[in-house]
């Protein structure tokens, strides 16, 4: 099942706009046959390898399921431009809403737009505020549900033992210094980097036109894939940041659990 819904995200945008052509819908399925097979490989092998909190739900369907839905309705919205419906107007009107509503000076949805050339079309600039506002939206939302998540099911133990080998394969307890130090050190970097990205990600891709070519976003594909990553990206990391937070507090908590139980026992022995 999980296979199945990472072929549904990586081909929806191909499935839902008219006009894709044969090389990119070849693209396409090559890539969806690659991500399904990894989701395969990593969530049925007895030892991690790259995917964290792999045995912690909801962390990761809360993050697939916030890629999803960007994907999902920026997909919409494009094709109501060519297949207009009451379905795809009522995602192009919820867009434009909100990309108006966050639009306002420094917001990262005016970066967004000022990344792009001073010679671009204005359709393409509304098109563009509207992805990035909606998107920006669901990462938010995405980042509050997921805290929500944790304080109601006491993630990441419900019931059961949390592995931290399973869980976070890329971390190494060994490596040196305390791992509770270690965590929230780590957390608190992750929450910083994730609400800085989506300002810093369009200063960096118009410093880096400077020196190469400006960034072309007039394939919808393009465009989609760009905007869902940019806000994406940043909300993953800030889950990531928090989940990290909280693994941390609960080997606190148990490190004092031990201690406390080690000093009263010391009290009764004498």
């Amino acid at each position: 099942m999980r296979a199945i819904l990472v072929v549904m995200l990586v081909v929806m945008p191909s499935a839902l706009l008219i006009g894709s052509g044969n090389d990119a819908t070849q693209v396409v399925v090559l890539v969806a046959i690659f991500a399904a097979l990894f989701t395969l490989v990593e969530y049925s092998a007895a030892s991690p390898s790259l995917v964290e909190f792999r045995d912690a739900p909801p962390f990761n369907r809360t993050r697939f399921s916030a890629l999803f839905a960007t994907v999902l309705c920026l997909s919409m919205i494009f094709r109501g431009y060519d297949n207009p419906s009451p379905l795809t107007a009522m995602f192009e009107t919820t867009g434009a809403a909100i990309g108006q509503a966050i639009d306002f000076p420094y917001s990262p949805v005016r970066l967004m737009v000022l990344m792009m050339p001073a010679d671009s079309d204005p359709a393409l600039l509304d098109r563009l505020r509207d992805a990035a506002g909606l998107s920006y939206l669901i990462g938010l939302f995405s980042i509050v549900w997921f805290i929500v998540l944790l304080r109601l099911q006491r993630w990441p133990r419900r019931g059961g033992a949390f592995n931290v080998w399973v869980n976070l394969p890329t971390f190494d307890p060994t490596a040196g210094g305390d791992v509770v130090l270690r965590l929230q050190r780590d957390g608190r970097i992750n929450i910083i980097l994730g609400f800085l990205l989506p300002f810093l990600a369009p200063v960096v891709v118009k410093l880096a036109a400077l020196f190469a070519a400006p960034i072309n976003l007039d394939n919808p594909h393009s465009l989609i894939w760009t905007v869902a990553a940019w806000a994406f990206l940043p909300a993953s990391i800030v889950m990531r940041g928090v989940a990290l937070t909280r693994v941390a507090d609960m080997i606190q908590m148990q490190r004092d659990k031990v201690r406390h139980r080690a000093a009263v026992s010391a009290l009764s022995g004498y």
